[in-house]
C-alpha cells in the first residue's frame, strides 16, 4: 500500500506541475508560492489585524539557524537575538539610491560565493528587481513581511519572510550593509535560507549557484590556467550582454582556506567581476578587470590597486572615471595579473526569457527533471558496465549547423542535482557527477533505451570535462548534425538524487527521453482529473473504488482467474531465465540482474515501470529472490496479454469508458498506453 500512495501522490503532484506550468506558473510573472505562502494575502492579514508578520514555517529558533557549526551548542550562535531592523536602527531603509555593492558585506557565515553573486546582481537592475521585486519598504505599507524570488530548477518560487534577523552585541550576525542602514541584502539572504532549510545550509558553495538562483541562466567554468586566446574579450562581452561573472583561487588544502596572500588576496574566497576595461598607460593600451571582494575590504595592494602609482600616468579624465580610493573590497588589477593570481573563472549566461529584446541572439532551450534511484536508474558512471546503461537516457537530435556547409553544432549541456543544500542536515551533500554523450542512429524512432552491450562497444563522443561534486556540471560541445544520447550520472551507483538536465543552442534542436511527461496520454490526464477532483490527488478510497470495479468487471475477472493457471505453466522457464541472470550463484538477482532478466523474457519496459517493480519485489538489500521473480512475470505477462487482447486493432494503445469500468454511466472515453496500462493496474 505504501508504493501505491507514494505513486498515486507523485503522478498527481507531476500532473498537477506540467498543467499548471502550461498555464505560465512557475515563469517570473507568476512564481510558484514556496510553501504555499502567499505575500500578498499575508500581508493584507497583517495589516487588517495591525500585527507584525510572523513566520511560523522558519521561526525565530535554532534550527533555523543551523545543526552544527551554527547549532545550538554553537559559540558562534550564543547570544544570539532575532530582531527586527525597526528594534535596533533608528532609520531602518529597504533600499537607499537603488542597490549597490556597498550593500553587501559579510558577517559570520561562510556565504561569500552567494554574497559575490549578489554582488553581481546589483550591476543590473532588471535583473535584481526579478529577485528583489519593487515597492518593498520599512514606511509605507510595512506589516513586517516581505518576498523575493528564487529559480528553482526550471521554475521561479516566490519565498517570503518576516523581518526578524539574527542579531548578536547589536550588530547583524550575518550579511549587512555599510552604513547599517539598509537591509534588503540581510532580508534576501535570510529568504535564501529559508530556501534552503536553514542559514547554515548556505555555508560553502559555488558562484555560479547563486548565479544561476537569481537569473535562471546556465554557468560555464573557465580554468584560468588554460585560458582561452580571447577570454578578454569573452570577459568584455558577457558583462555587456548582463552576464554574472566570478572569481576565485584554489587552495590546497583546509589550513590555506580563507589564507591571505602576500598582496591581499583570499585564497579559497568567491569574488564578483564587476567590470572591464582599457586604458592608455605609457603609450600603449592595457587590459582590466575591476573585481569586488565581498567582505567589503580587504582588496588587492598589487599594480593597478585603488592607490597604485600606475594610476598617476594614465588620462586624468579615465582616472576619475575609474579609480576609486575607498576601502570597499573593490579593486582595478591587470588582465594579466588576473590570469596569474586567479584560478577559476564562471560566467553564468543569460537564459532567453532574461535577456532584452534589443540583443539579437537568444538560446534554444530545453530542460528534463529525472532522478537516479538505487537499484533501478542509479548506474554509476562508463567505469562501472555492469549498471551504466541503467541511468536515464536522453536523445537529442542536432539539425542544424552552426555554419552552413559545415557539419558541427554547438550546443551547451547542464547538468543539475537539485535539494541537496537541505540535505545537509541529514549528513548529505553534494554528489559527483558527470554525463557522457553516444552518437546514435535511430532514424527518428523514440523509446529506446540503450542496453550494456551498446556501452561495451561504442565510445562516447563527448563528455563533461569533470566529475564533480558541484551542484552543476555543464560543458560547451561541438557535433556534428545527428542523433546522440546523453546519459547523466553520479560517478558511483547505487547513488540516489534528483536530478535536471537542461541543453542550450542558439539554433533549433530536439531532446527526447524514455519516458517524457509529454507522452503521459491525454485520455488517461482527463480520466486523472476526473478522480481526483478538485485537490488533484488521489485518495487510497477513491483508487480502491476504481480497481475494485475495474478487476470485479466480467471480461477482467475472467482473464485474473486463468492467470493461477497460466502461473504453473510458467514456472520451469522461469527457473532457466532466473538461473541465466544470477550471474554470482547467490539464490537472488541484484536488481541490474533482474533488468536482464526481464529484457529476456520479452519484456521492454519504461525507466518508471522498472522503478516500480524494484520498489515492489526486491527486499531491503535490493535483491530479488526466485518467489518474486516468478510473481513478477506471471503479473507482467497476465498484463500485456490482457492489453493485447483489448488493443483490437494492434495500435498500441486501448480505449475504456467509464460503462467498462463500472464508475459511470458517461461515455467519455480514455486511453491508455501499455505503460499507463501496467502502471494503473497497481503492478
Amino acid at each position: 500500500m505504501a508504493e501505491e500512495r507514494i505513486y498515486a501522490t507523485g503522478m498527481a503532484a507531476r500532473l498537477r506541475s506540467q498543467w499548471d506550468r502550461d498555464e505560465g506558473l512557475g515563469q517570473n510573472h507568476n512564481a510558484v508560492k514556496f510553501l504555499g505562502q502567499d505575500f500578498e494575502s499575508l500581508r493584507a492579514q497583517c495589516q487588517r489585524s495591525g500585527r507584525l508578520f510572523e513566520d511560523s514555517l522558519f521561526p525565530c529558533a535554532a534550527s533555523s539557524l543551523g545543526f552544527d557549526e551554527l547549532g545550538p551548542r554553537s559559540s558562534k550562535t550564543s547570544g544570539v537575538r532575532w530582531m527586527r531592523p525597526t528594534e535596533f536602527c533608528r532609520r531602518p531603509e529597504f533600499i537607499v539610491d537603488g542597490a549597490t555593492r556597498t550593500d553587501i558585506c559579510q558577517g559570520a557565515l561562510g556565504d561569500c560565493w552567494l554574497l559575490a553573486a549578489i554582488a553581481s546582481l546589483t550591476l543590473n537592475d532588471d535583473l535584481l528587481h526579478r529577485v528583489v521585486p519593487h515597492g518593498q519598504s520599512f514606511q509605507q505599507g510595512y506589516a513586517g513581511i516581505f518576498h523575493f524570488q528564487f529559480w528553482q530548477f526550471g521554475e521561479w518560487v516566490e519565498v517570503v519572510i518576516d523581518d526578524r534577523l539574527p542579531v548578536k552585541d547589536g550588530k547583524l550576525l550575518f550579511v549587512h550593509s555599510v552604513e547599517g542602514t539598509e537591509f534588503w541584502s540581510a532580508l534576501l539572504e535570510k529568504a535564501y535560507a529559508k530556501l534552503n532549510g536553514c542559514y547554515e545550509a548556505l555555508s560553502g558553495g559555488s558562484t555560479s549557484e547563486g548565479f544561476e538562483d537569481f537569473t535562471g541562466g546556465v554557468t560555464e567554468l573557465y580554468e584560468l590556467r588554460k585560458a582561452p586566446s580571447d577570454l578578454y574579450s569573452i570577459i568584455g562581452r558577457a558583462i555587456d550582454r548582463g552576464s554574472l561573472l566570478g572569481c576565485s583561487i584554489d587552495v590546497s588544502g583546509s589550513f590555506d582556506r580563507e589564507a591571505v596572500t602576500f598582496k591581499k588576496l583570499v585564497k579559497g574566497h568567491a569574488y564578483s567581476v564587476t567590470g572591464a576595461d582599457e586604458v592608455v598607460y605609457r603609450g600603449n593600451m592595457t587590459k582590466l578587470v575591476r573585481v569586488r571582494n565581498p567582505w567589503g575590504e580587504v582588496e588587492w595592494t598589487g599594480a593597478w590597486s585603488d592607490n597604485s602609482r600606475e594610476w598617476d600616468n594614465v588620462d586624468r579624465s579615465v582616472r576619475g572615471r575609474l579609480q576609486n580610493r575607498s576601502e570597499d573590497g573593490e579593486f582595478w588589477m591587470s588582465f594579466s595579473d588576473f590570469l596569474r593570481e586567479f584560478s577559476r573563472l564562471e560566467i553564468c549566461n543569460l537564459t532567453a526569457d532574461a535577456l532584452q529584446n534589443s540583443q539579437l541572439k537568444k538560446w534554444s532551450s530545453s530542460l528534463y527533471q529525472s532522478e537516479w534511484r538505487r537499484g533501478s536508474t542509479a548506474g554509476g558512471c562508463r567505469n562501472y558496465p555492469a549498471t551504466f546503461w541503467l541511468n536515464p537516457q536522453f536523445k537529442i537530435e542536432l539539425q542544424h549547423p552552426d555554419t552552413p556547409g559545415q557539419p558541427d553544432c554547438s550546443f551547451l549541456v547542464a547538468l543539475m542535482q537539485k535539494d541537496r543544500r537541505k540535505k545537509r542536515r541529514e549528513g548529505k551533500d553534494m554528489e559527483t557527477i558527470g554525463f557522457a554523450v553516444y552518437e546514435v542512429r535511430f532514424k527518428g524512432r523514440s523509446g529506446v533505451h540503450l542496453k550494456r552491450d551498446f556501452f561495451l562497444t561504442h565510445a562516447s563522443s563527448a563528455r563533461s570535462e569533470l566529475f564533480i561534486n558541484l551542484r552543476e556540471v555543464s560543458s560547451r560541445l561541438r557535433l556534428p548534425a545527428g542523433e546522440y544520447i546523453i546519459v547523466p550520472s553520479t560517478f558511483e551507483p547505487h547513488k540516489e538524487a534528483d536530478f535536471c538536465l537542461r541543453v542550450f543552442s542558439e539554433n533549433k534542436f530536439l531532446l527526447q527521453t524514455y519516458l517524457d511527461e509529454s507522452q503521459i496520454d491525454a485520455g488517461f490526464k482527463s480520466l486523472f482529473r476526473q478522480l481526483a477532483g478538485a485537490d488533484m490527488e488521489i485518495s487510497v478510497t477513491e483508487l480502491s473504488l476504481f480497481f475494485v470495479c475495474w478487476v470485479f468487471n466480467s471480461w477482467f475477472l475472467s482473464i485474473f482467474l486463468s492467470s493461477l493457471c497460466h502461473f504453473l505453466r510458467v514456472c520451469v522457464p522461469c527457473q532457466t531465465i532466473f538461473r541465466q541472470f544470477d550471474l554470482d550463484k547467490s539464490g537472488t538477482m541484484s536488481s541490474y540482474e533482474m533488468r536482464m532478466a526481464l529484457e529476456s523474457a520479452g519484456f521492454k519496459l519504461t525507466n518508471h515501470l522498472f522503478q516500480l517493480i524494484i520498489l515492489r519485489y526486491t527486499e531491503e538489500d535490493m535483491a530479488v529472490d526466485f518467489d518474486n521473480f516468478v510473481t513478477c512475470l506471471v503479473r507482467l505477462e497476465t498484463m500485456f496479454k490482457t492489453f493485447k487482447t483489448m488493443d483490437t486493432d494492434a495500435d498500441g494503445e486501448i480505449s475504456l469508458n467509464f460503462v467498462q469500468v463500472q464508475l459511470s454511466k458517461s461515455s467519455s472515453i480514455f486511453t491508455f498506453h501499455t505503460d499507463s496500462y501496467i502502471s494503473c493496474m497497481r503492478f
